[in-house]
């Protein structure tokens, strides 16, 4: 059955990519050089109503819902589906079913983690890399205070060993998400009715709350695991990096984005915006002022 909010995505048109782990479904539009959408917690593919349709004028658009997420479901059962790394090895494999060897990536939240891991283990197929509200998860965890606790909790909750999280996420799905999403967005009615019921039907599904524990389980242990790895090794990400987070946000213990992303990345700008967490839907217009002239830089070596 169709989703409703495809309605949001006019002239995109929805496919299905199964890869070893991941039985993916994705809208797709436009022409041009690739761009990969990745959205966050405890979103689907539609945060991008806003920003995607605008893209697909002068670039191939590809918005999936991530691994676990939405109506991308995962195959099989593996140790390894909540991390990063494992998102991103699908994700790689997906757009290679679609015929990209390269894509720019553009990553909100959850999907921002999993884009600058991508960034780092696919150098040769990711030519700049844009992160929403996220800096690397190390820095997450070294600044995590009781302002950071009290505000941020499902870090803590969610990452709790099975059955615990899923078992309290059960009593009451829908009010757990519109909890989520009115404090993240700074008022529900900044987001678009059928975004909004579009994330409330994907969380009513267990699985779908089971994949989000594993990929905050995964935040607490592997993925910090693999990039406190690459931090010590001096790895970093070689292209382009655009970064937007919320005005006046500090990360890390204190530090300005800017500041953590220059030890990730040798050429990082950005800005910080108005409209909370959840950017691509609140503060779209002022991202798209920024990120036009940036993928017309990178995509046309300027």
């Amino acid at each position: 059955m169709e989703r409703l909010a495809n309605s949001l995505f006019p002239g995109f048109e929805e496919k299905h990519v199964v890869t070893a782990g991941t039985d993916f479904d994705i809208l797709t539009s436009g022409s041009g050089p690739a761009v990969l959408l990745l959205h966050g917690y405890p979103e689907t593919r539609t945060a991008w109503h806003r920003i995607a349709p605008l893209l697909a004028a002068s670039y191939t658009v590809v918005i999936p819902d991530l691994p676990g997420y939405g109506r991308s479901r995962v195959l099989g059962k593996s140790e390894r589906s909540g991390t990063k790394r494992w998102m991103g090895e699908q994700l790689h494999a997906m757009m290679g079913a679609l015929g990209h060897s390269q894509y720019v990536l553009i990553g909100h939240d959850r999907g921002a983690r999993v884009g600058y891991r991508m960034a780092l283990d696919y150098p040769q197929a990711v030519p700049a890399y844009v992160s929403v509200t996220v800096v690397p998860t190390p820095e997450m965890w070294e600044g995590a205070s009781k302002a950071f606790g009290m505000g941020a909790w499902h870090w803590f909750a969610l990452a709790q060993p099975e059955p615990l999280p899923e078992t309290l996420l059960s009593a009451n799905p829908r009010m757990f998400i519109d909890n989520s999403l009115d404090k993240m967005a700074h008022g529900l009615d900044r987001l678009h009715p059928l975004a909004i019921e579009d994330y409330r039907i994907a969380f009513d599904d267990a699985a779908v709350r089971h994949a989000i524990c594993n990929d905050y389980r995964a935040g607490a242990t592997v993925d910090e695991a693999d990039d406190l790895a690459d931090r010590s090794n001096g790895r970093r990400i070689d292209v382009p990096v655009l970064v937007f987070w919320e005005a006046g946000r500090r990360y890390g213990g204190g530090r300005e984005p800017l500041d953590i992303w220059a030890d990730w990345a040798k050429d990082v700008s950005g800005r910080g915006l108005e409209g909370g967490h959840m950017l691509p839907e609140t503060a779209s217009g002022a991202i798209l002022d920024m990120l036009v002239p940036f993928l017309d830089r990178v995509s046309n070596g300027r």
